[in-house]
């Protein structure tokens, strides 16, 4: 069964985000293709997608989650996009962000948002490499005493098993693969 919402949010990731040609990746290594899922998601009809259907798979697979966000500044938009959706949609999740460290000054917080302690949270994450970061965010909320119950990423490269590693700590759920985004972009090349 086909999903419009993801469909179109497919469309615009190939068009306004995968980019091939040889480029250095945060871990260090090369690659021979960049998602900059940013291109997408900050644009309004890339925001009302990523909305759509990352609040479809949270309420499909986390239904406890009470609200959503991840590190800065990656899984920022895509958090925001999921909470006004929600809204939208009559059964607010408010957005949270995690700072990598504490802001020093104002309060010096680590998480910024209107969540508790003990708060069941879905962390969102832009693209998936090594996990790594996926596994400090979740380190990081942990640690703030929200409870974490899965992980949605937009795209997982397919590499270095990191969708192993991170299932191995939580349920994790990637909406496009390297693999959906390097066919859709022949296709469209194709076409």
């Amino acid at each position: 069964m086909s999903d419009p919402n993801r469909e179109k949010l497919l469309e615009l990731l190939v068009k306004h985000s995968y980019v091939e040609g040889e480029v250095t990746l945060a871990s260090g290594k090369k690659s021979n293709f960049y998602v900059d899922c940013r291109q997408t998601v900050l644009r309004a009809e890339g925001h009302l997608f990523t909305g759509r259907v990352f609040l479809d798979i949270i309420r499909r697979e986390f239904p406890s989650a009470r609200a959503v966000g991840g590190v800065v500044l990656g899984a920022c938009p895509i958090a925001s996009a999921v909470s006004l959706q929600s809204a939208v949609e009559g059964t607010p999740l408010p957005a949270f962000y995690l700072r990598k460290e504490p802001k020093g000054h104002g309060m010096g917080r680590l998480l910024e948002g209107p969540v508790t302690q003990g708060t069941p949270v879905v962390v969102v994450e832009d693209v998936v490499t090594t996990g790594g970061s996926t596994l400090k965010a979740i380190e990081s909320a942990r640690a703030e005493g929200l409870e974490v119950v899965g992980v949605v990423a937009l795209v997982d490269r397919e590499e270095n098993e990191a969708a192993a590693t991170l299932s191995a700590q939580l349920p994790f759920v990637a909406v496009f693969t390297r693999t959906d985004i390097m066919a859709a972009g022949a296709a469209r090349r194709n076409s």
